[in-house]
């Protein structure tokens, strides 16, 4: 049995701080930026008011994900209106290509900037109390992915955007590499718990929160993927994989898979491509394991075929140390009660 570390009884009681500056950052300016995200993303950035955000996926005409993203409509500091575009970490000269491979005659800009700014995780039940003791003010209850502007100090600017990716109140907060430190610093002498990534990646799976690389590929259909719903608009018109995506959600009734989090009821963590089998029958793949210091075991991510999906169901975990017992849990695997 692993005890909890103190970084991950800060996040679950307190908030801890996570360093994310290695996720991939694009600003994108001109103005058809909008209208251009918007027809190559499965959510509506067109209407994105400034200061609001969204989660969306870029896809191939069959709607298998190519990008996950999350998309911001920022104000920059000549007035300019522009939409950040995060992505997973390393995949920043991917989707410069990918973006400038659709630009014809659009008046776009694509700038990289993910080596010019810092960015930082704070999660936790007191996070908002905690960045507000940073900040030297209230913050505003902000919705997920809406996000502002404020000052630490005397001059360190921060951009601050909720999202609660680990289960509980979760704000980024992203600032000039130059600014960073400062931040960070005070960030740390309001409260907060410095965080390591292996803490991270079990607050991760714990939320059910899927991420490319482990959980998404490009073999993978988006309506499989978890909480995608928040990421499709219907309305938005024509986008590049409409068609099946409206298919599925049309005509099926149902779509072939899910994503949703297992218990595993003895053993350890299970590997990834651990194959999940039901009355001899093959009916999933596991994505993301680890150890749950609230659940006293450890949990998977897997993608489930339909009718194999209703939680309390026991079925077994094929890996290549033999077969483990497991129980599906749901979505997300740990429920947890998020405060604003």
């Amino acid at each position: 049995m692993e005890s909890q570390t103190p970084d991950y009884t800060a996040a679950i009681t307190t908030a801890a701080l996570f360093d994310r500056s290695a996720v991939a950052k694009l600003v994108l300016t001109g103005p058809d930026a909008p209208m251009f995200l918007s027809n190559l993303s499965t959510n509506d950035i067109k209407n994105l008011p400034l200061g609001g955000g969204c989660e969306a996926y870029f896809c191939d005409p069959r709607a298998k994900v190519k990008f996950q993203t999350w998309i911001y409509h920022i104000r920059l500091g000549d007035g300019q209106h522009a939409l950040w575009v995060e992505t997973t970490p390393g995949r920043n000269r991917e989707l410069v290509q990918y973006l400038d491979r659709y630009l014809i005659s659009e008046q776009v800009e694509i700038a990289d900037r993910t080596n010019d700014f810092a960015q930082f995780h704070l999660a936790g039940p007191q996070a908002p109390d905690l960045l507000a003791r940073a900040l030297g003010e209230a913050v505003p209850e902000l919705p997920e992915f809406a996000h502002m502007e404020r000052t630490f100090g005397q001059n360190a600017t921060g951009h601050i955007r909720r999202r609660d990716q680990l289960g509980f109140p979760g704000f980024d907060i992203v600032a000039r590499t130059d600014r960073a430190e400062g931040i960070l610093r005070m960030l740390l002498a309001a409260g907060a718990i410095d965080g390591t990534p292996e803490t991270f990646e079990i607050l991760r799976i714990e939320a059910g929160t899927p991420i490319f690389g482990p959980d998404i590929d490009e073999n993978r259909f988006v309506m499989e993927v978890g909480f995608v719903a928040r990421a499709i608009c219907y309305t938005k018109g024509c986008f590049l994989g409409q068609e099946p995506i409206v298919m599925a959600r049309d005509r099926a009734g149902h779509i072939n898979r899910a994503f949703l989090g297992l218990k595993v009821l003895a053993g350890d963590p299970l590997p990834a491509g651990s194959k999940i089998v039901h009355d001899g029958q093959e009916v999933g793949l596991v994505t993301s394991s680890g150890y749950s210091p609230r659940l006293k075991a450890p949990i998977a991510l897997a993608y489930l075929k339909w009718k194999h999906q209703t939680p309390g169901t026991r079925m077994e975990a094929h890996t290549p140390h033999g077969v483990q017992p497991v129980e599906v849990l749901g979505l997300p695997p740990v429920p947890t009660t998020k405060t604003s």
